[in-house]
């Protein structure tokens, strides 16, 4: 396998962990004020996310750092064409984070419930703009054979790509809804479960539509990929696991669902790293927009070297906060978490 082909793929593991880890994140910011009853359970509910939400948006920045250094035509293009969006994705990106931190500065319900709407808007457009475009590299932009962009703002809301969108949220929202049931205890686990279950029904069907338009979208016919069939069966597995006893498998059904879409886009639009809807022979491709072959050695020793390290820290610091959040038990929310795990009373 060669090195560009090695970047693509990590780029790709990039783009699955940000969704899988930032993904719970941006569901449970859009549900905190549906399925808490007062002040304490929306506290309890933004507590849950507390000790990762900051640290799971790294994903984001390592994924658009990597296809900078590993393909800089591709970023060049693709964040061109989607400048405008991007400036969307930002502002959200920003108000989701004020949020989290502004929220407790004052005791006002007006100041509290802004910042709450703040932070249910921004988790919710966040995965629905990367949607769009991530759809967008798959469905085609127009793209002459200098690779600029030649469309406008309106060319970037392809059917595809809002269909893709409205795909990674509701996916988002389900995976948020099992979070929540495996961190919450009483009346609001069941709201939680509540909510996965009705979620769960919309993400099957939103699921399996979006599979049958990226079939259509890359010419392969009415079969499946194995991806595609694995991701349908862990929507459904993740629904029926919804308020029972199997809160940790719900939850990883649910990322694994989100994992297989994100998976699933980036094999479809393989060896194309961005098609071009002006021509196919314009395509941006992992052979045209890779960097030089040193860069791309440098890269990966560096990969090799602290891709691990990260991925423990991040598995020790998930083990560290394991226990379920009960209201009343908690510190503010906005605070920063303690350094110890008693934040979080783990279930006996």
């Amino acid at each position: 396998m060669q090195l560009h082909t090695i970047w693509f793929v990590i780029i790709v593991i990039f783009w699955v962990g940000f969704f899988v880890l930032e993904g719970f994140d941006f569901g449970v910011g859009a549900l905190h004020r549906f399925v808490s009853s007062s002040e304490t359970e929306r506290r309890v509910a933004i507590n849950t996310i507390g000790p990762w939400w900051d640290g799971n948006e790294v994903w984001l920045i390592v994924a658009g750092a990597a296809m900078f250094a590993a393909f800089p035509g591709w970023y060049a293009t693709m964040f061109s064409a989607l400048y405008l969006a991007l400036v969307l994705l930002l502002l959200a990106l920003f108000g989701r984070g004020v949020s989290f931190e502004w929220r407790g500065k004052r005791d006002g319900e007006r100041w509290r419930n802004g910042f709450s709407w703040a932070l249910t808007i921004g988790s919710i457009l966040i995965p629905l703009l990367i949607g769009v475009a991530l759809g967008d590299l798959l469905h085609g932009l127009p793209i002459n054979q200098q690779h600029n962009f030649t469309g406008n703002f309106f060319d970037l809301l392809t059917g595809y790509g809002l269909m893709t969108g409205v795909t990674l949220l509701v996916l988002s929202l389900l995976h948020g809804a099992t979070f929540l049931g495996l961190r919450t205890t009483g009346d609001m686990r069941d709201r939680a479960h509540a909510a996965a279950r009705v979620i769960g029904l919309v993400a099957i069907v939103v699921n399996l539509a979006w599979v049958i338009w990226t079939l259509v979208v890359i010419g392969g016919g009415t079969v499946p990929e194995p991806t595609q069939i694995f991701g349908m069966i862990a929507v459904i597995f993740a629904t029926l696991l919804a308020g029972s006893v199997n809160d940790g498998w719900a939850f990883v059904a649910s990322g694994f669902a989100i994992a297989a879409a994100i998976g699933q886009l980036f094999i479809s639009l393989y060896p194309n790293v961005m098609v071009s809807s002006t021509n196919s022979a314009y395509n941006l491709t992992v052979n045209n927009s890779a960097s030089g072959h040193y860069a791309l050695v440098v890269m990966t020793i560096t990969a090799v070297l602290f891709l691990p390290v990260v991925l423990l820290y991040q598995g020790w610091s998930f083990h560290v906060f394991r226990g379920r959040v009960r209201g009343g038990e908690q510190a503010s929310a906005e605070q920063p978490p303690p350094a110890r795990p008693a934040t979080a009373t783990p279930e006996q």
